[in-house]
């Protein structure tokens, strides 16, 4: 069975799907990856921030775009939180809206 990736919600799906062009295809390719082999792809696709939330990091050219998602039952992944990253950090204010959906999501 393959894994499925659903947002959110429709706001989440609209700032990931207006990524810039190169950012985009990188979420993609990132996207197909995981339905057909699962989340656990790793580092440079993938990474683990504890605690049940994980990150895609897309990127090209244009700058670099993260999305936190979460999974759960069924082989699904929820993307919870998308940006364009601007500094070298993931900004606090970033990773507050993903844990609170992921908590959200959860529960």
């Amino acid at each position: 069975m393959q894994w499925h990736i659903s947002f959110y919600n429709q706001k989440v799906e609209t700032e990931t799907l207006t990524f810039p062009k190169g950012i985009l295809a990188n979420f993609l390719h990132i996207a197909e990856m995981i339905e057909e082999c699962g989340p656990a792809l790793g580092l440079p696709y993938t990474k683990s921030l504890g605690k049940g939330l994980f990150e895609i990091r897309a990127k090209s050219t244009e700058g670099i775009g993260r999305s936190f998602f979460c999974t759960i039952k069924d082989k699904e992944v929820v993307i919870l939180h998308s940006f364009i990253k601007k500094s070298q950090k993931t900004p606090n204010k970033e990773m507050e809206i993903a844990r609170k959906r992921l908590k959200e999501v959860k529960s």
